[in-house]
C-alpha cells in the first residue's frame, strides 16, 4: 500500500466547509419550518440567511477554482465501466471483489460518482439556492412586479426549496455511507483530511509517477 497526493488544500477546505454549511442550513431551515426548537425562530431565520450567503460565496470561489485549475474535467460524465461500478456497489463490494476503477490525481471519481456529483452541482444545488433566494426576496420581487416570478406563489417556491433540502439530506447520508467503502471504513475520510489516498502498490505505480511529475512542475 502506498500513498499519493490527490486532494489539494483548497479542495479539502471547500469540501468540509460546504458540508458544514449545508448541515447548519438544514438545522436552521427545519427549525424555521417548526420541526424542532434549538435557536428560536428569529435567530434560526437570521442564522439561515447568513449561512446561505456564506454558501453562495463559497460556491462562487469553488467554481472559479475548478475552472482555473482544470478540475472541472473531473465531473465530465463517462459510461466507461459504469455498469461495472453499479454492480460493484450493488453486491460486488459485499463479496470482497476488487474495485473496478482506480482513483488517481487525474481521475478522482468513478463513473457513477461523476454522474451523481454532476447532478448535484447542476441541478440540486441550483434549485435549492435559486428557490431560497426567491423565497428570501419574494416580498421585494412581488412589490416591484418583476416579470417571470411575480405569478409564482410563495408556497410553490417553498415546496421546491424544501424538496431541495430533503434531497440534500439524502445525498449527505448516502455520501457519508459511501465514504466507508474504501480500504478501511475511515480511509476515505482520512484522505479528505490529509489529501493523501492509499492505493495498492501494483495499481499505484503509474499514478505515483504522474503525481510526482505534477508536484515537480508545480515547485
Amino acid at each position: 500500500m502506498k500513498q499519493i497526493y490527490i486532494y489539494k488544500r483548497f479542495e479539502r477546505f471547500w469540501h468540509w466547509s460546504q458540508a458544514a454549511l449545508i448541515i447548519f442550513l438544514a438545522i436552521t431551515g427545519f427549525e424555521v419550518h417548526g420541526s424542532f426548537h434549538i435557536f428560536g425562530f428569529e435567530q434560526a431565520a437570521r442564522f439561515h440567511r447568513v449561512a446561505s450567503w456564506a454558501l453562495i460565496v463559497l460556491i462562487i470561489f469553488a467554481i472559479f477554482w475548478h475552472f482555473a485549475t482544470g478540475e472541472w474535467k473531473q465531473y465530465l460524465p463517462t459510461t466507461n465501466k459504469l455498469k461495472e461500478q453499479i454492480l460493484y456497489y450493488a453486491y460486488g463490494m459485499f463479496k470482497g471483489e476488487p474495485h473496478p476503477t482506480k482513483k488517481t490525481e487525474l481521475s478522482k471519481m468513478n463513473p457513477l460518482q461523476r454522474l451523481v456529483y454532476l447532478g448535484f452541482k447542476l441541478f440540486l444545488i441550483p434549485v435549492t439556492i435559486i428557490s431560497g433566494i426567491l423565497y428570501m426576496f419574494h416580498k421585494t420581487i412581488d412589490a416591484n412586479d418583476v416579470v417571470v416570478v411575480e405569478d409564482i406563489p410563495l408556497h410553490g417556491i417553498a415546496f421546491w426549496h424544501t424538496l431541495g433540502a430533503f434531497l440534500l439530506m439524502v445525498f449527505l447520508v448516502v455520501h457519508v455511507y459511501m465514504t466507508t467503502t474504501g480500504h478501511t471504513p475511515t480511509s476515505n475520510i482520512k484522505a479528505m483530511l490529509t489529501g493523501y489516498e492509499d492505493v495498492d502498490d501494483e495499481d499505484g505505480e503509474g499514478e505515483i509517477k504522474i503525481a510526482e511529475k505534477n508536484n515537480e512542475s508545480k515547485s
